[in-house]
């Protein structure tokens, strides 16, 4: 433990003497390096974190944890499908869907749509759709009533508002003398939603099950269940005994294989992200060496008159252990609140930055997101005021070993 009188000669080493406001620019820089790389690892490991919590939540907020899928695109007798995967322990929601890409027209536009058909009540369940409704009102599909809802983007894309009709266009249509004749189908737009992913809003046209069984001449098929389960880290244990049941029918693919590409290169972006962004605190650490070393230059005299008057060699080293280690300690206190301060005003920077830039720095359309997430996770936190803080306090040993190896002989020889 450092002693009283160790703490009073460390404070006082911090404060710049005559002819040392070098030494002390220098430990102000490196305070601040120290700073600026722990508020840069915290800001941007919180972005990807919540790019990541929010990419999921809003993914599987529309394509469950798994989908149990027909062969060949159709699954017949769907309602026993839907009562074994409720009967499974571990899911929740097992929801019957038709999805097809087609096309959709309107005022002389053309747009590829994703087309999924749900039952009504389904729908209004789906809290993604249900509690991200722009205009309009979902209360309008209705079975028979060819009413459909359709996203954001694709509402500007086609330029139509709610009550506007677009045209769906099936290739599965009439043979005539002259080849197939695509199947074109009027829809009223009932609702407009925006679930905040550039890629659905762009494409989604949500549609009543029947709507969409007629539409695509399904008869009483559909095309899969979206499974919804407890725990989605553990889907594939707990659809095992459903997979083997249904096998026949259905194959079930859990988001981890729908969404593998994506997640994996978010995972290896955020390890390397981690790592590049830890050289900063690296390069701030050199500095507290560089600073310290100096410190000990400049004190040799003074330490060699401690080491005459009793002081031992452990004391000097705890004494300039200390006074690396608390301009570290200040560079990651301070790193914490600017890393804190940056996410709680991320996105009026992003826009502020964009407006002096002319550049859309958050591009929704390459993003996912329409806006900026954050997420931040306080072991992670910890993990980075950890690694900085051992990262000033390895920094302080050399200078500090340096200092205790003073011979005060050598020093004093001529004083």
């Amino acid at each position: 433990m450092i002693t009283s009188y160790e703490r009073m000669i460390a404070k006082r080493y911090l404060m710049p003497g005559q002819g040392e406001r070098f030494i002390f620019l220098v430990a102000g820089i490196s305070l601040i390096a120290v700073a600026l790389g722990v508020a840069a690892l915290i800001a941007v490991m919180s972005v990807m974190n919540g790019f990541r919590a929010e990419l999921f939540d809003r993914i599987q907020g529309l394509n469950g944890h798994a989908v149990a899928q027909g062969y060949g695109g159709r699954l017949s007798g769907w309602e026993a499908v839907v009562a074994e995967a409720r009967r499974t322990p571990g899911v929740t929601e097992a929801t019957p869907l038709v999805e097809q890409p087609l096309m959709a027209t309107a005022s002389s536009r053309v747009e590829g749509v994703l087309v999924r058909g749900m039952r009504v009540e389904d729908i209004a369940n789906t809290g993604v759709i249900a509690d991200n409704v722009r205009s309009g009102d979902l209360k309008a599909l209705a079975e028979g009533q060819q009413v459909v809802a359709i996203g954001a983007q694709l509402a500007q894309n086609l330029g139509v508002r709610v009550g506007d009709r677009i045209a769906l266009i099936s290739p599965d249509g009439n043979t005539t003398p002259f080849g197939t004749v695509p199947r074109i189908v009027s829809y009223e737009v009932g609702a407009i939603f925006e679930v905040g992913i550039y890629d659905y809003d762009k494409a989604f046209v949500v549609m009543p099950l029947g709507e969409s069984q007629a539409l695509l001449r399904l008869g009483n098929d559909i095309g899969m269940v979206e499974i919804v389960t407890v725990d989605p880290d553990k889907v594939g244990a707990i659809l095992a005994p459903l997979a083997d049941k249904i096998g026949l029918k259905a194959l079930i693919t859990d988001w981890r294989q729908l969404n593998s590409a994506l997640f994996e290169a978010l995972v290896v972006e955020q390890v390397v992200m981690f790592w590049v962004l830890s050289i900063i605190i690296l390069v701030a650490v050199f500095n507290i060496l560089s600073s310290l070393i100096m410190l000990v230059r400049a004190k040799t005299r003074d330490i060699a008159i401690l080491r005459t008057m009793g002081a031992s060699r452990a004391a000097l080293m705890r004494i300039f252990m200390t006074v690396g280690t608390i301009i570290g300690g200040l560079g990651v206190l301070l790193g914490v609140a600017i890393g804190f301060l940056i996410l709680a005003f991320r996105q009026p920077i992003v826009s502020s930055v964009s407006a002096l830039t002319g550049t859309d720095l958050w591009d929704p359309s390459v993003r996912y997101l329409a806006e900026l997430p954050a997420k931040t996770d306080p072991a992670e936190v910890g993990a980075i005021v950890l690694l900085a803080l051992v990262l000033s306090f390895l920094a302080t040993l050399y200078p500090a070993w340096k200092a205790a190896s003073t011979d005060p002989v050598q020093v004093l020889r001529y004083e």
